[in-house]
């Protein structure tokens, strides 16, 4: 099976999974307070949601590695 991942890689998958939604949790939670800001930097917003949405994809590749069967 070309999925088939072992346990330590499987481990390792899964710290970086955790690493990589603490990070995607904390710019989603950046993001609110300076949009809330009247004179928020929209140039840095932007960049914070593209970051954002970079880590999602890596988010929804590591799930499916550590589980393929599961539709990410």
């Amino acid at each position: 099976m070309m999925n088939d991942i072992g346990n330590a890689d499987r481990v390792a998958l899964m710290q970086r999974l955790v690493a990589l939604q603490v990070e995607h949790r904390e710019l989603d939670e950046m993001i609110q307070r300076l949009v809330g800001e009247p004179a928020h930097d929209q140039l840095q917003v932007t960049r914070l949601k593209r970051r954002k949405l970079l880590l999602k994809d890596q988010i929804a590749w590591i799930e499916r590695q550590i589980d393929p069967d599961v539709s990410a």
